[in-house]
This record gives structure tokens, C-alpha cells and sequence, in this order.
């Protein structure tokens, strides 16, 4: 591995949630890089919502590509490849593996999300009448018709919240048995929503490409804006069990509040930990667990037993950031407008 790139941390996942705990890791001094297999979740939004500061106009595409422009220009090094494996070295370390490339790092961060269960077709395009973020585009239905597609306790509950948006929804099982609960159908029973049992055999959409109409198996045909499927979730938690990471019950990983693994030196950050699936939540997440790789490979200050073991910090050993990112900073110093306020603590 002598010719094995080193860094301090290794990303797995080019999402906000990786993307920022790459920006906040390069930004205070360690050398980092991102390894993203590209699409996503985020990749897949036709309009951003509830991010203060971005535009609606801005596509999840365009969203990711400045964030990761962004970060290459603080000087995290970017590569577009897909991990097969993290293992741990002998000296402490990891060796992440992808198809096209080899890295080791110090620390690693799982950025590897989770990918909707997607219900079988005919279904609009998504973004335009099929939507998986309730907290994210409940706002855009407010007195539209709208579905809630499936047939478990979470479809019956968010047909129940949306009437909070909208006094016409329905609930198409598409020919499934309903398994939902007791107590879960009595309050369903107490809400004014139509729990369609047939299966959807053609569908309707308008010029602009948006979800009009569903025509049902028994021959009717019901107006729709959009809707929700209720499916359920597939982690990407596959590297996180190789390496030993504890899971809940979900297929979640279990974290602390900084993204610390129960493995020591991994750390798991956005979709893939258990709350909310929003991306200021994820930059969030992102943002905390750089600050708890800086607490954790920062140099200085040096503690009183490494004073005793090391001696005294020379002038010759600061600053510890390395040459390539202390260039770096430099160069993006000197890029900056002047009069440009400086990032709050």
C-alpha cells in the first residue's frame, strides 16, 4: 500500500449529510476526501423545499453539484466511484475499498442513506405527483386530492395527517388486505377518508408532466394531485455491518449525537441514523460530526501526558494542518471578496 492516497477522514456518500461533515472536516484542518457513488435521494428532487436560503428552483442535481464544488474548493479531494468495502488495518486505520480506487483514513464517516420501496407501476414520474417527504411537500397539496398509497400502519397514519392539508385523501391499498391494527382502523374509520381497494390499471397525467387521474380496476376514475407511497425503507447499511457498527431494529445505525458509531473511529451521519429524513437535518448531523472528528485528530492543544511523553510543541511543528490544505487556504483566501464576513463559531 505504499502508494495508497492517505487521508485523515474518508467519506462514504456524496448526500448533504456527507458533504457537509466533508466541508466542516476540510475547513478545520484535516485532510479529507469523498467517495460518492452519485444519485440519491436528494439527487432525485425536481424543486428544492424547506432549505432557508436555497431557492424552490434549485433541483437536487444542481443543489449537490455546488455543495460538492463548494468543498473541492476548500480542498476535499471528490471522486465518483462506488464503495465494495472499509476494512481495518493492522496500525488502527482503514483501507476503503471502491471499484476504481483504494484510500486510507484515520476515521470514516457512512454517508450511504436508504432507498425508498418503491411500489409497482403505473405511477407518475417523481416530483410530479409520486412524493416521499411528507414534512418536505405536505405544503404543496394544501386543498388539492391527494392518495396515500399502501397498505400498513404508516400509510393509514399519514392519510390521517394529511387532512391536516386537505379535506380530500384517499387510501389505495391497490388489492392488498389492509394490515394495519385494530385500534389503528378504528381511528382510520373516524376520519373522513375513502380506502380504495382496487388496483390502479391506467393513469393520467397532464402536459406538464404532473399526476391528473388514476382509473381503478373496477372501472372508475378519481382525480389526484399526488401522494405519498407508504413502502417502507432499505438501508444502505451494509459497510456499517461489515465493520461491526451496532444496527437498531430498522436497519438504522445507533449513534451518539455526534454520529460516533459503536465502533471506535466510525461515525454514520444523515438517512442512514434514526430521525428525521430532511436535508437541514442531515447538514446538521453532517456539521456535528465534523466538529467530533476535529475534537478527535486535532493536534493541539497537547494534553499534560503527551507533554510528558513528547516534550513541549516546537515552533517547527505548527501549524498542524498539512502543506496541500495550508496552500489551499491560502489560495481560497486570497479568492475571497473582499469585505466577505467571516463563518459564525
Amino acid at each position: 500500500m505504499a502508494d495508497t492516497p492517505e487521508y485523515q477522514v474518508a467519506v462514504v456518500g456524496g448526500g448533504p449529510a456527507g458533504l457537509t461533515a466533508a466541508l466542516y472536516a476540510t475547513r478545520l484542518g484535516h485532510d479529507t476526501v469523498v467517495i460518492n457513488r452519485g444519485g440519491g435521494r436528494a439527487a432525485m428532487m425536481l424543486d428544492t423545499h424547506n432549505v432557508i436560503g436555497v431557492p424552490e428552483s434549485v433541483s437536487g442535481n444542481e443543489f449537490l453539484r455546488t455543495a460538492t464544488e463548494q468543498i473541492e474548493g476548500y480542498g476535499t479531494d471528490v471522486y465518483r466511484d462506488f464503495v465494495t468495502d472499509v476494512e481495518r488495518t493492522d496500525d488502527g486505520r482503514f483501507c476503503v475499498i471502491a471499484n476504481d480506487l483504494v484510500v486510507l483514513a484515520e476515521r470514516v464517516v457512512l454517508a450511504t442513506g436508504f432507498s425508498d420501496v418503491r411500489p409497482d407501476p403505473p405511477l407518475p414520474r417523481t416530483g410530479r405527483g409520486l412524493h416521499y417527504c411528507l414534512h418536505c411537500d405536505a405544503y404543496m397539496f394544501v386543498d388539492e386530492p391527494v392518495f396515500v398509497m399502501g397498505h400498513g400502519d404508516s400509510a393509514a397514519f399519514v392519510a390521517m395527517i394529511m387532512l391536516n392539508f386537505t379535506p380530500e385523501v384517499d387510501l389505495l391499498t391497490r388489492g392488498r388486505e389492509p394490515e394495519w391494527g385494530e385500534e389503528t382502523d378504528e381511528r382510520l374509520r373516524a376520519h373522513p377518508i375513502d380506502v380504495i381497494e382496487e388496483e390502479i390499471v391506467g393513469m393520467e397525467k397532464g402536459d406538464d408532466g404532473w399526476l391528473e387521474a388514476f382509473e381503478f380496476g373496477d372501472g372508475t376514475r378519481r382525480e389526484y394531485r399526488g401522494g405519498f407511497p407508504m413502502y417502507g425503507s432499505e438501508y444502505n447499511n451494509d459497510l456499517a455491518a461489515s465493520l461491526g457498527c451496532e444496527l437498531n431494529d430498522d436497519g438504522t445505525v445507533v449513534v451518539d449525537d455526534h454520529g460516533r458509531t459503536s465502533v471506535d473511529g466510525v461515525l454514520a451521519v444523515g438517512d442512514l441514523t434514526p430521525g428525521h429524513n430532511q436535508i437541514p437535518v442531515a447538514m446538521g448531523e453532517g456539521a456535528k460530526a465534523g466538529i467530533a472528528l476535529h475534537y478527535d485528530l486535532r493536534e493541539f492543544p497537547r494534553s499534560p501526558e503527551e507533554i510528558e511523553e513528547r516534550g513541549p510543541v516546537t515552533p517547527e511543528e505548527v501549524p498542524a494542518v498539512s502543506d496541500r490544505l495550508r496552500e489551499r487556504a491560502r489560495e481560497h483566501g486570497a479568492d475571497a471578496p473582499e469585505g466577505a464576513a467571516a463563518d459564525d463559531d
